[in-house]
């Protein structure tokens, strides 16, 4: 049995990626936020840059985190296609689960449909991403954990969905945010820890790319586009200041010549 470091380099990576889970989960209220003021296809825009952040911030947490993931006697390797479909699955499912919630006409029904799927989506790309691990040796899962580790990822959805749909402030939003942050690490590192390995030395070739070679930059990558949308969300003019600007600007046009 190979014994399972879960950090590897230390602090550094449960820290970064609570962080980046925490920065998607902000991005993703406040665009949630945006859309359910906004009509039309300005709602629809918003609610996907919304699943964006979301799943994102969701799958570059799970990557990071497995940054420090290390097995004693094998190396580790990442098939490259299925850990992307990972990425478009997290990406699709709370898609779903955001559209869910923003046209949903019956509100408790549309949030317990859009946690339900975005849930099950969020557990289906963490095992989808562990199913892409290539190492020497055979490994197995803790049934009851696994089981936890959908729960947690269910409960952690439909309250993130709730708090778009409730929360308004940017300090409520930031709050729920650093709850929703420890609750999608708290669903990962749950699954991590249903892992056991049962390890065969091998000197063959394992298949795939190292984190280092494919993951680390790719989640560099994501991660800019969180920060990136994250400046133009800050920037861009809510409803009401538009709305402000409008009036603002009417009793100008009206005394013009």
């Amino acid at each position: 049995m190979g014994h399972l470091d879960h950090a590897a380099l230390g602090w550094l990576t449960p820290a970064l990626s609570y962080a980046m889970a925490c920065i998607g989960a902000a991005l993703g209220l406040r665009c949630t936020v945006r859309a359910l003021a906004a009509t039309g296809r300005s709602r629809r825009n918003w609610l996907v840059t919304a699943a964006s952040a979301i799943g994102t911030g969701i799958w570059t947490m799970h990557f990071v985190a497995m940054l420090g993931f290390a097995v004693t006697g094998t190396d580790i390797r990442y098939d490259v296609p299925l850990t992307l479909l990972s990425l478009l699955v997290a990406m699709v499912v709370v898609c779903a689960g955001v559209f869910a919630v923003g046209y949903g006409r019956d509100r408790g029904r549309a949030l317990f449909l859009g946690g339900l799927t975005t849930g099950l989506g969020v557990a289906s790309m963490h095992y989808l991403g562990m199913a892409a691990v290539r190492l020497h040796g055979d490994v197995t899962y803790d049934p009851l954990l696994v089981g936890l580790s959908v729960l947690i990822a269910v409960v952690a959805a439909t309250a993130a969905l709730w708090a778009a749909l409730n929360i308004k402030s940017p300090v409520a939003v930031t709050i729920a945010s650093l709850i929703m942050g420890a609750a999608v690490s708290s669903m990962h590192y749950t699954g991590m820890f249903a892992v056991s390995v049962r390890v065969t030395p091998s000197g063959a070739v394992l298949p795939g790319a190292t984190a280092m070679q494919f993951i680390f930059p790719l989640a560099v990558g994501l991660g800019s586009y969180l920060f990136l949308t994250s400046a133009f969300v800050a920037l861009s003019p809510t409803a009401g200041e538009r709305e402000a600007s409008a009036s603002a600007q009417r009793p100008v046009e009206s005394v013009a010549p």
